[in-house]
């Protein structure tokens, strides 16, 4: 019996000690979430064209070994956000994974920290990791699991924001909405986007 189809889970952030607790890594952090669930090590691998990302292969939605379970290939692009969409295209095609197909996680200024939301295409908002997405892909049709990390206080630039630490208390905050935005993502290789959004836009 052919195997199932592979999906493919984007996580968007920065490489790096240094940015690894920033909010713009919301995304990293959630394929942290989904690796651990799977049982799965993020490892550095590099494509035919040089593009360099964390990339581990195996099943969510059911415990090991459970044949049922869907394939799926995690991705970490290691280039920073304005060049993380060559990772991303490279692995669509070498997995013939098309783009309405895959998956992709990052924070998102727009909602109020710790809040989840799902959605097909649309704009960018002037995130530069799904500005290069699109731009590598061809297409902003792509499934987004958006992430909150609210928006600055005061005069800070939303840039010096979503690369700033996150707090001891947003990292606490947080770990509810990581689990829940891993939640989201397992949903999407079962159900529609419209059924998901129905389950958990509604909690």
């Amino acid at each position: 019996m052919a195997d199932s189809p592979v999906h493919l889970i984007v996580g968007l952030g920065n490489p790096g000690p240094q940015y690894e607790l920033t909010r713009h890594n919301a995304g990293f952090l959630v394929l942290d979430e989904l690796a651990d669930r799977a049982g799965m090590k993020l490892t550095q691998r590099r494509s035919a064209s040089g593009a360099a990302m964390q990339l581990a292969e195996g099943r969510l939605g059911g415990p090991p070994g459970d044949v049922h379970a869907r394939r799926v290939v995690l991705v970490k692009p290691m280039a920073f956000m304005n060049r993380s969409g060559a990772a991303v295209a490279a692995m669509a095609a070498f997995y013939k994974v098309a783009v309405k197909e895959i998956i992709v996680v990052h924070d998102e200024l727009d909602l109020p920290l710790g809040v989840v939301r799902v959605k097909r295409g649309g704009g960018e908002a002037g995130h530069n990791g799904l500005r290069s997405l699109s731009t590598c892909l061809g297409s902003k049709e792509y499934l987004r699991v958006r992430l909150g990390i609210g928006r600055p206080i005061g005069r800070q630039s939303g840039a010096d924001y979503v690369l700033g630490q996150l707090s001891a208390k947003e990292r606490i905050d947080l770990a509810g909405p990581i689990a829940t935005a891993a939640d989201v993502a397992e949903a999407l290789l079962y159900q529609d986007v419209v059924a998901v959004q129905n389950t958990f836009h509604a909690e």
